[in-house]
């Protein structure tokens, strides 16, 4: 079963000898396919557990780099009157980021854009270390950058095996707009900055690595030693 478009993870369970397999959608588009495909191969061939961070964002229902929709312009949202499918659309972004953190420890907060749970929507969410909620983004673009230019690691759910060392504005100001359509603008600083300009990034086709330098690669898993660990920022 092919789960690269679905907005929620396929949900395996045993029952009565039976291996069952679910699937379900909150927020589906007026007039939306959805293909089902089985692929039967050898399991007893196949390790019991993911051997690869990026494995297990797929697992969970992220998509991976190489999909076409990870490089699209996300459609934009027409509000208030599509508030109720803008809701339905962060609901789901919650759930997937719930779902992701039970695997994975985040010591400098996560963020996940629509896109990449297979919703082209420009909507996107953000959570700082330790905040009992997420930070809601709709319809977002960046119009203003101040402070310094500061280089950080940032590491990317669709492409989980690697870190990226890149630049970033310590400030950002961020248009975005709330369900009822009212536009606003919210200034980010430092962490939450680049956690937000990163999922920015996402809803306009541009991955994380775009910004490396030229001939400079990623830096793989084994070799980053920040997992779990604060941002470091000075004043």
């Amino acid at each position: 079963m092919l789960g690269y478009t679905c907005p929620t993870a396929i949900q395996r369970t045993e029952a009565g000898g039976r291996s069952v397999f679910t699937w379900a959608t909150t927020s589906p588009e007026l007039h939306d396919r959805y293909k089902l495909e089985w692929n039967f191969r050898d399991m007893s061939a196949e390790p019991a557990t993911p051997s690869r961070p990026s494995e297990t964002m797929a697992a969970l229902g992220i998509v991976q780099a190489g999909e076409n929709i990870l490089r699209r312009t996300a459609r934009p949202f027409r509000l208030p009157e599509e508030a109720d499918h803008a809701r339905r659309v962060i609901d789901d972004l919650i759930a997937s980021c719930e779902r992701v953190a039970r695997a994975h420890t985040f010591g400098k907060g996560m963020g996940i854009a629509a896109p990449q749970i297979g919703i082209d929507r420009a909507a996107a969410i953000a959570y700082t270390p330790g905040a009992p909620g997420p930070i809601v983004l709709l319809n977002p673009r960046i119009t203003e950058t101040a402070g310094d230019i500061d280089q950080q690691y940032e590491g990317c759910l669709s492409f989980f095996d690697v870190r990226c060392h890149i630049p970033r504005p310590r400030t950002i100001h961020v248009e975005h707009t709330t369900p009822d359509g009212t536009q606003t603008i919210t200034i980010f600083h430092d962490g939450i900055a680049r956690l937000v300009a990163h999922e920015v990034d996402h809803l306009h086709g541009i991955l994380c690595s775009d910004h490396l330098p030229a001939g400079v690669a990623p830096t793989p898993i084994e070799e980053y030693c920040g997992i779990g660990s604060a941002w470091d920022y000075k004043a």
